[in-house]
């Protein structure tokens, strides 16, 4: 379901109010309802508000969320426990509202009073110009994408796990939170590669594992890492001789070493390499490439943006 597909599925006054984006919504990222607020869409790392800024009613909220499901919000139950759920196309609906609690978890979620619309977007050939430095002596480096968040490091790991799958290697996902294949009832609405194996909504650290048992790949991609436990895990995955292929909220390496469970990965050299994205002019620009001693690999020479903000690799794959 593209974005124009999912679109036709708003309530008539919803679609009132975004029907100003016109063309431009096959741009948008997120956009967020909230009761008694004004209707928000980010776009080109701008936030933009539609329908001359009227609020969205409770009724309108209830309204979207029924029809984007189908009118079968039950059957999202599992995922809505985590705070949202995945219709066709990949798109994410998230939600926040009163939690209903038994026995200390989070049982389901009503009175809904917020919603966060996140768009799928694929994006081929992102990660084309990066992809020579994920390779040294031909092999591949296990390697963290670092950034801060929404600048583009998950739509970054989603094209190497395609480009890697379809160069011919077996790539294991653990899509913790539906973000990398966007499934929908157990599908990837996101093309990963033909040799691509997804476990989705499934935890980090079991779903490694299981993978390894069970379909033996030689990359696992995993979106998100930080903790002592994800540390342990990959470093379980890694003894059994697989790459690593993540991602990490940091800004910068210097960023990374200030936080305690990533910076245990640098100090142990866990992964041979680390690309940091900023927030540049374009969504996911490369600000440094590094080796797993923290050193800066590239200069200004090795990669440059054209007058589109394209970025280009000076690197060839045989390097």
């Amino acid at each position: 379901m593209e974005s124009r597909e999912l679109w036709k599925l708003f309530p008539a006054g919803l679609r009132e109010k975004t029907a100003e984006l016109g063309e431009e919504l096959e741009y948008v990222q997120e956009i967020r309802l909230r009761v008694g607020a004004p209707v928000l869409a980010k776009m080109y790392g701008r936030e933009r508000v539609l329908g001359g800024g009227s609020v969205s009613s409770r009724e309108e909220i209830r309204d979207f969320v029924e029809s984007v499901s189908r009118h079968s919000l039950y059957a999202h139950e599992e995922e809505i426990r985590q705070g949202f759920f995945t219709v066709q196309g990949g798109h994410r609906i998230g939600i926040a509202g009163k939690t209903v609690v038994e026995e200390g978890r989070i049982r389901t979620i009503k009175c809904i009073s917020s919603v966060n619309i996140r768009l799928a977007h694929q994006v081929k050939g992102c990660a084309l110009p990066v992809f020579p430095w994920l390779f040294e002596k031909k092999q591949l480096c296990s390697t963290l994408i670092l950034s801060p968040p929404c600048c583009g490091k998950t739509t970054l790991l989603r094209d190497c796990i395609r480009l890697l799958s379809e160069g011919g290697m077996n790539v294991g996902v653990v899509d913790e939170r539906s973000e990398i294949g966007a499934c929908y009832q157990g599908i990837a609405q996101n093309d990963l590669g033909p040799r691509t194996d997804i476990l989705d909504c499934c935890p980090k650290t079991v779903g490694m594992m299981m993978l390894i048992r069970t379909m033996a790949p030689q990359v696992v991609a995993v979106d998100e890492i930080g903790g002592e436990e994800d540390r342990r895990a990959l470093e379980m995955v890694m003894k059994c001789g697989c790459r690593i292929l993540a991602t990490a909220h940091a800004s910068s390496m210097e960023d990374m070493r200030q936080r305690p469970g990533l910076s245990a990965m640098l100090e142990n050299q866990l992964f041979e390499r680390y690309l940091v994205l900023g927030q540049g002019e374009q969504l996911g620009q490369v600000t440094g490439i590094y080796d797993k001693d923290g050193r800066n690999v590239v200069d200004d020479r090795d990669i440059v943006y054209d007058e589109r903000g394209i970025m280009n690799s000076r690197r060839r794959m045989d390097a």
